[in-house]
């Protein structure tokens, strides 16, 4: 197998992590007196074990090309405050489109502390 095109180059993760950084994390620290995560860590197989059900379930709808759409979260509860990510499937690829309910979304990944840069 090839390299998906969309692939991006360290430099330019690096980048995006940075902007990030300095655009974004200091006014969540200022908000939250504390600073916040900002990665989220998946195995590769739980995300291919995801991938598959979305398939599966999404084949048996009839949806013949799902996507998954990212969203940020945070979690408000007794063990955490701290944002996280999950992963929502969608009934098409197309800008807006709508996101398939009847699938579960996935979430629960490790994340570093304190923050690990890219």
């Amino acid at each position: 197998m090839g390299k998906p095109a969309k692939c991006i180059s360290e430099t330019e993760a690096r980048t995006l992590q940075n902007n990030w950084v300095n655009t974004r994390e200091p006014a969540l620290t200022r908000e939250l007196g504390r600073q916040d995560c900002r990665e989220v860590l998946f195995s590769l197989e739980e995300l291919q074990e995801y991938l598959n059900y979305v398939k599966d379930e999404s084949d048996r709808q009839g949806i013949t090309n799902p996507g998954i759409r990212v969203y940020f979260g945070a979690y408000d509860n007794s063990n955490s405050n701290k944002a996280t990510v999950f992963l929502a499937p969608t009934k098409a690829i197309t800008v807006g489109c709508d996101n398939n309910y009847k699938i579960d979304a996935f979430n629960k990944g490790n994340t570093g502390w304190p923050p690990n840069n890219y």
